[in-house]
């Protein structure tokens, strides 16, 4: 059984919702739901504390930070073992400009995206601090030219 059928109609619409706008008052919620504020509440308090919701945060534009340089990053270790990926896990989340990790099958072992300012300053963080891991074995880098999606809604 998915978790997913743990959840009923209702709870969907709430979290559809929440995907388009997370701002939204419980009051807005529940308009949206077609239910009271009350009910709505209690059920967006279970789905916070039941996990289905993280976090809520917001999206920043990248280009208008000066973060627009986006490159997908396939790292392969030099090696492998429990100890090794567990650091490489650990590793990885003090780097603020990787966003996104995931460990992969096939010819590399983690495919990361990494935000930048420009091509010298991914370079610099390639020489500088993802090379420090001492298992690197070889990245492969990809460099977004265009974004022609970029969509954080789920399909559900």
């Amino acid at each position: 059984m998915t978790t997913i059928q743990h959840l009923d109609n209702i709870d969907l619409c709430i979290l559809r919702a929440l995907q388009d706008d997370a701002r939204l008052t419980v009051k807005e919620l529940a308009l949206k739901v077609h239910r009271s504020p009350t009910p709505v509440f209690e059920r967006l308090k279970r789905l916070e504390t039941q996990g289905y919701i993280r976090r809520y945060v917001a999206i920043i534009d990248a280009d208008k930070v000066g973060q627009g340089f986006v490159v997908f990053c396939r790292v392969k270790l030099s090696h492998m073992n429990r100890s090794i990926a567990t650091g490489f896990k650990e590793f990885i989340a003090e780097l603020p400009e990787v966003t996104e990790c995931y460990n992969v099958s096939g010819g590399y072992d983690y495919l990361l995206k990494i935000y930048a300012p420009s091509m010298s300053a991914y370079q610099e963080f390639l020489l500088n601090k993802l090379g420090a891991f001492e298992a690197l074995g070889s990245v492969e880098s990809t460099f977004v030219m265009s974004e022609l999606k970029h969509d954080y809604s789920l399909p559900f």
